[in-house]
């Protein structure tokens, strides 16, 4: 059956309507990680379906396999009840099926109209030019059907978000979209925004668009939900009604998972005394007014959802993003500079993305390890290649980076090898306070419980630890207290007795 006959044909009359589209079993994994097992998903045309889980509950991944993105290791795919392939996303824009991300596709020095209709501009007779006069008309036609009342030859990039959402719209809509997904539409939105786009999802729900909406804040999902699917690790936790269920219902359904813990950790009784103290601290990246005090001999959480401003607080008490407000006290002493000053006053970062930020990938495992510490270890300026190997090859037996050598290529290493890496070349410029941005990401299960217990001794031996993690279970299991995170502030804080899943996901989605 073609492409075109499944989209212009209407389901047949005196019949059940089938969905619109259906996903049966749908699996997908990736090397040591099963990213979707067995899930089956189905929305109907004129509903707003609402799709909820954890960070890495299988999401995006879901949402990437509907979009052609990646194609599925097993399932079937269905449109108005006739089998068909998404090998691609051109298979999937055939089907009408439109996705926005919360990372716009949007070129920022093309205007509106030639953003709509990027790749698809209606051509003049003489082969090779572009019908200017048409592609205006098309583009206002569009924007006139969704609402939107701008000059379709402004620039993008002089936009603001919730008009270059609105421009994304536009996009789906010129594709004559049936299915659209709205991936955290309303993260970057005012109130007023929001309402905006609420009214717009209601018009195209009545035009008999069906949409896929996901969503951490609970208000929405109650206000606009016709049905809500969670899913949970990989797999597909049950199907509700919003009128038959609770916020607190959803929350339990999205972290009702057995914990595995992997090793034992001794908490802090009686921490000492205070290494980090930030007070009032705010930056142009959306921080605002950030308090918060990591004590000798603690491991303290940083958590909340993506996008809630995590990162950028690490970030801007490094040193890394400037900061426009606050105080950072480093064991005693104010700081005030970048992350030169850091480092001398005994503040490690081990960023998120350790391959672009924490490592010269092209370097031996030596160099990585000393490198951070050349002040320390060669006060005169003169670089001493023995006492530099030394000292790697103490680093390398104490922390057990499995590696041939202190000669070998960093990049040849384990994401869990090339982790320690990073965190030892912070223990040879003698660091006491230990900032980890998602330390275990992209290591196995084994090498989780070997950082893990490595950041153990190094609160044991006195240092201090603020760690961000989206793994819920990760925080629980190894902090001994946590602040949350939500929409660029602190939410909460939440003492040893109080530290659950739950509790962190409550106070990290919007209830109001």
């Amino acid at each position: 059956m073609s492409f075109a006959s499944l989209i212009d044909e209407p389901p047949p009359r005196g019949e059940a309507i089938p969905p619109l589209l259906e996903l049966k079993g749908i699996s997908k994994a990736f090397p040591g990680v099963k990213a979707l097992e067995d899930v089956s998903f189905e929305v109907w045309p004129g509903e707003v379906h609402m799709l909820l889980g954890e960070n890495g509950a299988g999401k995006s991944t879901l949402m990437k396999v509907l979009c052609g993105a990646y194609r599925s290791d097993a399932g079937e795919f269905f449109y108005r009840g006739e089998r068909v392939s998404i090998n691609s996303s051109a298979d999937a824009q055939r089907l009408g099926i439109a996705v926005i991300f919360q990372e716009f596709s949007l070129v920022p020095y093309l205007d509106i109209a030639q953003n709509i209709f990027l790749g698809r501009e209606p051509k003049r007779a003489v082969p090779g030019t572009i019908d200017r006069h048409r592609l205006l008309r098309d583009a206002e036609r569009v924007l006139r059907s969704i609402g939107f009342d701008i000059d379709p030859t402004t620039i993008v990039a002089k936009l603001g978000v919730a008009q270059q959402q609105m421009v994304e719209i536009a996009k789906a809509v010129s594709q004559n979209a049936r299915i659209l997904v709205m991936d955290e539409p309303t993260a970057a939105l005012s109130d007023r925004e929001t309402e905006l786009l609420f009214a717009l999802i209601r018009r195209l729900k009545a035009d008999g668009v069906a949409i896929i909406y996901i969503s951490h804040r609970m208000a929405e999902v109650f206000a606009l939900g016709d049905r809500i699917t969670v899913l949970r690790d990989g797999r597909r936790i049950g199907e509700v009604n919003p009128a038959a269920t609770t916020p607190d219902a959803l929350v339990r359904m999205m972290v009702g998972r057995p914990i595995d813990m992997s090793y034992v950790r001794h908490f802090a009784e009686r921490p000492g005394k205070v290494l980090l103290e930030v007070s009032g601290l705010s930056a142009p990246s959306g921080i605002c007014d950030i308090d918060l005090v990591v004590r000798q001999g603690e491991i303290v959480g940083l958590c909340g959802l993506v996008g809630s401003g995590r990162s950028e607080v690490v970030r801007a008490i490094f040193g890394a993003d400037p900061a426009s407000a606050g105080r950072i006290v480093v064991d005693g002493r104010e700081k005030a500079g970048g992350p030169d000053e850091a480092a001398r006053l005994g503040l490690a970062l081990i960023p998120e993305s350790r391959k672009s930020e924490g490592l010269a990938l092209l370097r031996s495992v030596a160099d990585n390890l000393v490198v951070s510490a050349l002040r320390k270890l060669f006060p005169s300026g003169l670089f001493e290649p023995r006492r530099a190997l030394r000292v790697s090859d103490e680093l390398i037996l104490k922390l057990r980076i499995a590696t041939p050598s202190a000669r070998q290529c960093v990049a040849l290493l384990s994401g869990g090898n090339q982790q320690k890496v990073v965190i030892g070349k912070w223990l040879a410029a003698g660091a006491r306070l230990f900032i980890f941005d998602e330390p275990t990401r992209g290591v196995d299960v084994g090498a989780k419980a070997e950082i893990f217990a490595l950041i153990d001794r190094l609160v044991a031996d006195g240092a201090a630890a603020l760690m961000i993690s989206s793994e819920q279970a990760e925080i629980c299991h190894v902090c001994d207290r946590a602040y949350v995170m939500r929409g660029g502030r602190i939410a909460g804080e939440l003492s040893r007795a109080e530290l659950t899943e739950e509790n962190i996901v409550r106070l990290g989605m919007h209830h109001e």
